[in-house]
């Protein structure tokens, strides 16, 4: 007979080696869920890592690196190859540009954060756009970096949107890395490269880059063959063919960031998105102390010489990027880069804190805007047709969203459910509209008007800084058509390295590019190249040159008919084709002449009794010129509007009632 005490000896025994082998089988249980796995549930850290740091929050560890560029210099492939080089598994090229549109156009347009280990140290590397017309993406990421990659290629050596990110990170005291990307090509010799070197350094010069700015490192790079040496070489040995010299530069050159891990925590918001289950995330640099999850945190700005409270609560969520993928992390030290959830209220340039800190950190500043444009209610006889979201609610629900996200987009209520929208460039409005005809709004949209300032009674117009790269036979074509446009030719002179190739720097009117892209590109046959970037406010130069002709505008609502577009050809270039919609006020094609013509665009041919319906004549038209959004934009007048619907974009005109036209015809047009 077996006893109490005996049988409780005999169970605990075998308790104590079922847990055994439990633990030989599964030694610890997962730190970690799967990054897709997000639950409100709280993962806080086990009690030795709360009781002391642990040796990951060191911010010697740490190198926090910008990568900026001109356009098209290749930062966003260079990203590619570093994340290659560090184990990253990327699902395609461009990884870094993970928004549909950045994939169909070829450009960056947000800027994105994440983080690569080499070696011992752990790299945050921030990939940004380089179109000037994204410039808030830039002003608002530089200040989370101590360092920057400045790719340039060496063939095309430093041009204007170069000057202008340049600018941003020389501003606030970033150490940079030159990195000559492209010498693989033919044209690239190492007498080149030392010229785009100097020319480098002259415009580091001429932008106030202090001593230590100025003794920056450079590299030679094939971004697109993976490779990057310190020294000139066009086909390094098989065992050199990587991104190495590159890391360890970057591991060497950068500063970790100083910070203190035993001061209370602060971070300042510099990207913010939103998250179906988790609502808004808070991406930046942690300026000081150490955050974990639970911890009970604040959201903070200024009010003047005041702090306000936004919200009181707790991190539910900390993440981190890393390679493509975001992984759910517990704590995060002074120096790094991290996103959070939890906060519902706070934006971009806010403060989020522990509870016992009340000082605010300091704020982006931003570059005014310089063009503005008017959203409002489609309003023609064909709304409501191809969209959903219709209303003036809706729209303006959408822009003050996008306004809490990009802060270089600043939204103004008007009249009639219309809203102001003020940014840096066609461009980025266009981006804009784009994104919400795929969402599925119908909107109206005005032409692009340019913001001027007055100083000292005197009219001040943005002038913006042109570099173009044209055939020789093309330069008295583009001289003649930017002199139009109120320009100012700086410097001329060959591209090197291309015989037969005339680079020209001008200085010209904001106003007055709006629209010549699509006129440069027909004039030079897609043969040339232009980029411009904001330069200053100077003084108005006058009113521009005659820069476009009058429009065909339709007087008949119906179906478009071959029969009236057959007599309409001689008069102008047709914008539409049979069998679309027409309405009064509606523009169908660009006149022959300086003004605007009537017509009617639905007329049909009158039949007899002696011929049928279908015994008319083979028509045959010239393809009509269809019309991208950017081009509608940069074409509309002062008195046209584009009709933007998720299946059409339409030109009308702002009056669609002929009499009403003809009382504002003799009113000067910008």
């Amino acid at each position: 007979m077996v006893t109490g005490p005996l049988l409780r000896s005999l169970f605990n025994t075998v308790r104590q080696s079922l847990h055994t082998a439990k633990t030989k089988i599964y030694p610890s249980p997962r730190r970690f869920p799967h990054p897709c796995a997000f639950s409100t549930a709280s993962t806080a850290p086990d009690t030795a890592a709360s009781a002391a740091p642990n040796a990951s929050l060191d911010p010697s560890r740490l190198r926090n690196v910008a990568v900026i560029a001109h356009v098209d210099h290749g930062k966003t492939t260079l990203m590619d190859r570093l994340l290659r080089q560090c184990g990253a598994d990327i699902p395609h090229e461009r990884a870094m540009d993970s928004i549909s549109l950045e994939r169909e156009r070829g450009i960056t347009i947000a800027s994105k954060v994440t983080s690569i280990s080499w070696k011992e140290s752990e790299l945050n590397m921030v990939d940004t756009p380089g179109h000037a017309d994204f410039g808030g993406e830039v002003e608002r990421v530089v200040g989370m970096v101590e360092g920057a990659i400045l790719v340039v290629d060496a063939g095309e050596g430093p041009l204007a949107q170069t000057k202008f990110v340049v600018a941003k990170a020389l501003k606030y005291g970033l150490r940079p890395i030159l990195l000559l990307n492209k010498v693989d090509r033919p044209a690239v010799s190492e007498e080149r490269c030392n010229e785009v070197e100097s020319l480098v350094f002259d415009l580091f010069a001429n932008l106030g880059a202090s001593e230590e700015q100025l003794d920056f490192p450079v590299l030679y790079a094939s971004a697109k063959e993976g490779w990057a040496s310190s020294t000139f070489t066009k086909n390094p040995s098989q065992e050199a063919r990587n991104m190495s010299e590159l890391l360890d530069t970057i591991v060497r050159h950068v500063p970790p960031p100083s910070a203190r891990l035993d001061a209370p925590f602060q971070m300042l918001v510099s990207m913010m998105e939103r998250d179906f289950y988790l609502g808004r995330i808070l991406t930046g640099r942690i300026s000081s102390g150490v955050v974990r999850v639970g911890d009970k945190v604040h959201g903070l700005r200024s009010m003047g010489m005041e702090v306000q409270k936004i919200e009181e609560g707790k991190v539910l969520k900390l993440m981190k990027k890393k390679g493509t993928n975001m992984v759910l992390i517990d704590f995060a030290g002074a120096g790094d880069i991290v996103s959070m959830a939890g906060l519902a209220n706070p934006a971009i340039g806010h403060t989020v804190a522990n509870v016992e800190a009340l000082n605010v950190l300091p704020t982006i500043e931003l570059d005014p805007p310089t063009i503005s444009m008017t959203f409002g209610v489609n309003d023609s006889p064909l709304a409501g047709k191809d969209g959903t979201h219709l209303t003036g609610g809706k729209i303006g629900e959408r822009l003050m969203a996008e306004a809490e996200t990009n802060l270089a987009i600043n939204v103004i209520p008007g009249l009639s459910e219309s809203y102001e929208v003020q940014g840096r460039g066609e461009l980025q409005l266009g981006i804009l509209i784009e994104n919400m005809r795929r969402e599925g709004f119908e909107l109206s949209v005005s032409p692009p008007r340019v913001m001027y300032k007055t100083q000292n009674g005197e009219k001040l117009e943005p002038l913006e800084e042109v570099t173009i790269e044209i055939n020789e036979e093309h330069v008295g074509l583009v001289m003649e058509a930017l002199s139009h446009r109120r320009a100012e030719v700086v410097d001329m002179g060959p591209v090197p390295g291309h015989a037969g190739r005339t680079r020209l720097s001008l200085t010209c009117p904001s106003r007055g590019l709006v629209g010549y892209r699509s006129v440069f590109n027909s004039g030079t046959r897609g043969t040339g190249f232009m980029h411009r970037a904001f330069l200053t406010y100077a003084k108005y130069r006058g009113p521009l040159g005659n820069v476009r002709k009058g429009v065909l505008v339709s007087m008949g609502h119906g179906t478009i008919t071959a029969h009236a577009l057959m007599s309409l050809e001689a008069r102008g270039t047709l914008f539409v084709s049979p069998g679309m919609e027409s309405y009064d006020g509606m523009i169908i094609g660009e006149h022959s002449r300086d003004m605007d013509l009537d017509v009617n665009p639905v007329r049909t041919k009158e039949l007899t009794n002696i011929r049928a319906p279908g015994k008319d004549e083979n028509v045959k038209l010239s393809p009509p010129r269809n019309m991208t959004l950017e081009e509608a934009i940069g074409y509309v007048a002062s008195d046209e509007l584009i009709e933007v619907t998720p299946k059409a974009i339409r030109l009308r005109k702002r009056y669609l009632d002929v009499n009403k036209r003809k009382m504002t015809r003799n009113k000067p047009k910008d």
